[in-house]
């Protein structure tokens, strides 16, 4: 409440005033912090329950960002831009799906010989035993423990190559994902534009340019990661792939695409499913072949990192490398394998959108200035036309 007059003052002032000013602004920050916090745990929580819808939604953007300088280029040749999209995507679908029929028919046929190689060498760790520093213990009792092992690698073989899919739950949401996926995509790359332009309709027009201006700088970014990615990811995988095929590795295409597919995730993709193939080699092959892939993959990693990120990633996706360590860890937290996937994509974008949305822009910053205050006053600053007075 407040007293008015001429020697009025207000209660609330004077109890602010009573406040030291430290307290005051840490006051005024933190509930301004709260309430931001609580706006992201909100979006997060709409996230999670619309995680088949989501997931599926980003997924076709990075995919649209990969195949819309594709979709433009046709387009520009006289193409019509349907006729574009569905040459692009046909073109996708039977290249992808023939790679990973490849892939599938080899992993299922070469999964027996790699059990096999693992009984093998369980078998040669069973006589280490006996007839080494652990000879102690009973033939019995390291025979009972190897062929347990072995009874239970046949067992589990048949999961290994479709235990995933094993559920109905489960091959429907991936039917559903996918199939969202696929005619998201399809509106993406037909008329993305113009459903951008459409959804910043609801911001004022006062800001509306820069919006926009930010969605096109974001998405710019997009493509330059996607593209880049998919590049340094292709190069890991021959690499990797030719040297284990050289080796004769067994799987040696199935580990290659998930070294492909591992790149993806910055930093940690490619070193977990190097890893696999490290393992892999030391169970064929020996401990000498798993040095040597481990060495191959370390080989492949340091060209990856002072060779083809600055010469393809450029100046398209600047992320200081603490930001992409705490965005995958952030993204495995919230959302697993899928999270980390679409972490630094999603960064990558509001790292470039961010930055045109607090660029300093005097025309827009004049404009609203006006907006607020009403219409401008004709005249100079010394000569302004004062209005007769009434009366």
């Amino acid at each position: 409440m407040s007293r008015g007059g001429s020697g009025g003052f207000s209660v609330d002032s004077a109890a602010d005033a009573a406040v030291h000013p430290l307290v005051r602004k840490t006051a005024a920050w933190s509930w301004r912090v709260l309430v931001i916090l609580a706006a992201l745990l909100a979006l997060l929580w709409v996230v999670s329950r619309l995680e088949l819808i989501v997931v599926p939604v980003l997924l076709a953007t990075m995919v649209a960002a990969m195949l819309m300088p594709v979709v433009d280029g046709l387009d520009r040749r006289g193409l019509n831009r349907g006729a574009a999209v569905a040459v692009v995507l046909l073109t996708g679908i039977v290249v992808v799906g023939g790679l990973l029929t490849f892939v599938v028919s080899q992993f299922i046929a070469g999964a027996p010989a790699l059990v096999e190689q693992v009984t093998r060498s369980i078998t040669n760790f069973r006589q280490a035993l006996s007839s080494g520093v652990f000879a102690h213990f009973s033939n019995d009792q390291v025979r009972s423990a190897s062929d347990a092992a072995i009874q239970a690698l046949k067992d589990n073989q048949a999961k290994l190559t479709s235990g995933a899919f094993s559920t109905a739950g489960t091959i429907a949401e991936i039917v559903t994902g996918a199939l969202l996926m696929f005619f998201t995509l399809v509106f993406l790359l037909h008329g993305g534009r113009s459903i951008f332009a459409f959804v910043s309709l609801i911001f004022p027009t006062t800001v509306r340019t820069r919006v926009r201006d930010a969605g096109r700088a974001g998405f710019h970014s997009l493509i330059g990661y996607v593209r880049a990615t998919f590049l340094v990811a292709l190069v890991d995988a021959i690499g990797i792939g030719t040297g284990l095929a050289i080796m004769s590795i067994p799987l040696a295409l199935p580990l290659a695409s998930l070294v492909f597919l591992g790149a993806f995730i910055p930093l940690v993709g490619a070193v977990l499913t190097g890893g696999l193939a490290v393992i892999v080699a030391l169970i064929a092959k020996g401990w000498v072949y798993a040095l040597i892939t481990f060495g191959l993959i370390i080989a492949v990693q340091q060209l990856e990192a002072h060779v083809l990120q600055p010469l393809v990633m450029g100046r398209a996706v600047s992320i200081h490398p603490l930001a992409v360590v705490l965005a995958i860890a952030t993204g495995g937290v919230l959302a697993g394998i899928v999270g980390a996937l679409l972490a630094i994509p999603i960064v990558a974008f509001l790292n470039s959108a961010v930055r045109v949305l607090l660029a300093a822009d005097p025309a827009a910053e004049e404009a609203i200035l006006v907006a607020e205050s009403g219409p401008p006053i004709k005249g100079n600053a010394d000569d302004v036309e004062q209005e007769p007075p009434r009366g």
